[in-house]
């Protein structure tokens, strides 16, 4: 997990993380996961929010084409995202996503790779009281489950974060 820029122009204040699964059995070129987590601070309290602060997460994984093909695979993505919040105690209200199935085949000079799946979810929600990091560690079980491992638990701690330079 590691801090990037965050978007400057959604709040008065912003910070960003990124985190990619890689098993490190498989080394660094095998990412079975990646997302980004955006907590954003408003002191105004926007209405549509319903307190100061706002979480925008995109988490997303390749899978194989005949899971991608689960009609009920959008369904268990949005499940998942509400049940890692929920075990790491993450209270919230306003929550709205968007889960996205993608299929592909490849063409041309692409042909040899075949067809392929990856699940997308992108979802937003207003945390409600001061543990914040629960909401971090939840998007991060969260990928995880997207990217099929099971779910971490107490693996993912938010001290594991990096820091990005500043320049």
């Amino acid at each position: 997990m590691t801090e990037i820029s965050a978007p400057g122009n959604l709040a008065t204040y912003a910070i960003a993380l990124a985190a990619d699964v890689t098993p490190a059995r498989h080394g660094s070129d095998s990412d079975l996961g990646t997302g980004r987590f955006i907590l954003l601070y408003d002191p105004e309290e926007p209405e549509e929010w319903g307190g100061p602060f706002r979480v925008v997460c995109f988490a997303q994984a390749p899978l194989e084409t005949d899971i991608g093909l689960d009609p009920f695979l959008a369904d268990v993505a949005w499940a998942w995202l509400v049940d890692a919040l929920e075990a790491r105690g993450a209270q919230y209200t306003a929550a709205s996503g968007t889960a996205t199935k993608i299929i592909s085949s490849g063409f041309g000079e692409l042909a040899q790779q075949g067809d392929g799946a990856q699940i997308e979810l992108r979802a937003s929600w207003s945390p409600l009281g001061s543990d914040l990091a629960a909401h971090v560690a939840g998007w991060g079980d969260l990928l995880c489950m997207l990217a099929g491992l099971p779910p971490a638990g107490d693996a993912i701690s938010i001290h594991s974060v990096r820091r990005a330079s500043r320049g």
